[in-house]
């Protein structure tokens, strides 16, 4: 049976297609609009359906809207309560009307779909089944955790042989991810976007508001927790974009940070005691914090936990397309990896160099030739493969450089138009990663932890290591990527570092790369010196004039 399903509610619409269980494509529509996070200038765009995204995923497998068994919407607009304390109502009764009319506008964007095929399942629902359902393992405890869905702001439940029992809820207006928008709007960030931001800065600054903030945030025993609202002011003006930051700036975000990793234990310790599982599974925006997810699994009771790559709310396609394929008898199985976006033939990535006239070059050892330009300590943007579904770059669509360079981490920052208290992040092979990374899980391929940096190597990879002495690595299998790993092997064999600088190919405000003209353009824009293209490697040199 073929299942797809699609976001397309609060923000980063998405579409992904279950194929008789199997997970066939998922990619976000920026990718294929050039919006980040799927937003236009005007109200309500996010809202738009994912018409790009889900036209290429039924592509991807050669079918038409008819052929589908099902289109799961990741929002049930049954389950909205009007009036709910501190909600704008006039959003909610313009979200709620768009959701009911969803099959309609869906059915015009995928013409041929009947749209009595679309079903709703509920965001939180979606949510847990694209944690739960697409889990390594069939059992396990689940905790989404996010801004808000339609009534609620979070779920704690119980994966059994794939089916999902409910234990908790907490009722909006509280909400931990609203709470942790609040403060990234206040430092000067964009919410429901630079939430990774705060986390960055919250190793710069000390938690002195922490006693405060216990008062206002808190769990309540039940599975369950309350956020009374907060002068975010009280604490550090509100800043504009560009102003400089200060101490108390800091203090803010590391205060809001530590609070909200006491909480997500106190809720990990209640779930465990009522599921008594060994496996905690995860979603949600809020599963993107890295910082917490590691103490999580340090300090909590779960002996595994496995976060949702794609666990914001892009995620809800995939977990609605397997909550469909679930409840018709089709066990999920597990996600095969997040490289499940669009890819092309090496004849196909020859045709757009030869269409764009770029002089390119195919060396008889593609990883071998670029270990070596990065050990001279060239930039590199490296597109291999499928593009990844969520947030991170995970060796497909990256910026690779040298992390012995304590400097690469200004220059990347430069190159990108970021922030420079921003982090950039090493990828590692996964059976050299515990000689260096201490901490957190290893394997992690899909940077969704932070693990300490050991001593004796923060001074020889300083362009990846945080303030803190901390690193969100991923790790590199050389079964899931063997071109890749060889070129870390070859890199390692020419500077004895065993790490590459990895960030996402991307500019400020650009959503990542995704395809070849999108590579072409960003090579041309940003100060970059190499694009690996498939197997052909194009030199800056050979393509601008100095």
């Amino acid at each position: 049976m073929k299942f797809l399903g699609l976001n397309a509610i609060f923000h980063d619409p998405a579409a992904a297609l279950v194929v008789d269980g199997e997970v066939v494509a998922a990619a976000e529509e920026e990718r294929f609009s050039r919006r980040k996070h799927g937003k236009r200038p005007v109200p309500f765009a996010a809202w738009e359906p994912p018409e790009q995204a889900a036209a290429w995923c039924l592509a991807q497998a050669g079918l038409r809207p008819e052929d589908l068994d099902g289109v799961a919407y990741s929002y049930d607009p049954a389950l909205v309560r009007p009036g709910q304390r501190g909600l704008d109502e006039r959003w909610e009764d313009l979200r709620t009307t768009y959701a009911r009319r969803a099959p309609n506008f869906l059915a015009t964007a995928l013409p041929g779909l009947d749209p009595a095929q679309v079903r709703y399942v509920p965001h939180h629902v979606a949510h847990a089944a694209s944690a739960g359902l697409a889990a390594p393992y069939r059992d396990s405890a689940v905790l989404v955790c996010d801004g808000r869905g339609e009534a609620v702001s979070h779920l704690a439940g119980r994966y059994a042989d794939g089916e999902l029992a409910v234990l908790a809820a907490q009722e909006l207006p509280h909400s931990l991810g609203l709470m942790y928008e609040e403060v990234t709007e206040h430092l000067g960030f964009m919410r429901s976007s630079d939430e990774y931001k705060v986390m960055a800065m919250a190793s710069y600054g000390e938690p002195r508001f922490l006693g405060e903030l216990r008062e206002l945030i808190r769990a309540t025993g039940d599975g369950g927790f309350r956020v009374e609202p907060v002068d975010w002011a009280g604490y550090a003006k509100r800043l504009g974009r560009g102003e400089p930051w200060s101490e108390d700036h800091a203090d803010l975000a590391a205060s809001v940070q530590r609070r909200l990793e006491e909480v997500l234990l106190d809720l990990v310790r209640w779930l465990h005691e009522r599921t008594g599982e060994r496996r905690l599974t995860m979603a949600g925006g809020v599963a993107l914090n890295c910082v917490a997810n590691t103490r999580l699994l340090a300090e909590g009771p779960f002996d595994e936990l496995w976060v949702q790559p794609a666990a914001g709310d892009a995620g809800t396609a995939l977990g609605g397309a397997l909550h469909l394929a679930q409840a018709a008898g089709e066990p999920a199985a597990p996600m095969p990896g997040a490289d499940l976006g669009r890819g092309w033939t090496d004849e196909e990535l020859a045709a757009w160099l030869q269409a764009a006239r770029v002089p390119y070059e195919r060396p008889a050892d593609l990883a071998a030739a670029v270990a070596a330009e990065l050990a001279a300590d060239r930039i590199v943007a490296w597109f291999q493969g499928r593009s990844e579904y969520g947030p991170r770059a995970l060796g497909r669509r990256s910026l690779l450089a040298h992390p012995g360079r304590a400097a690469n981490t200004e220059r990347l920052n430069d190159v990108k138009g970021r922030e420079q208290f921003r982090p950039i992040a090493p990828m590692v092979l996964a059976e050299r990663a515990a000689d260096i990374f201490e901490r957190g899980p290893i394997p992690s391929p899909y940077m969704l932890f932070v693990h300490d940096v050991r001593p004796e190597w923060r001074d020889r990879i300083p362009a990846v290591v945080h303030v803190d002495g901390t690193a969100r690595i991923q790790t590199v299998d050389r079964a899931g990527d063997p071109l890749l790993a060889r070129t870390l092997q070859e890199f390692e064999a020419r500077t004895g570092l065993p790490v590459v600088v990895n960030t996402s190919l991307n500019t400020a405000g650009r959503p990542m790369v995704d395809d070849p003209r999108d590579a072409l353009e960003c090579f041309g824009s940003a100060p970059v010196d190499l694009l690996v293209l498939g197997p052909y490697l194009i030199r800056r040199g050979r393509v601008f004039a100095s």
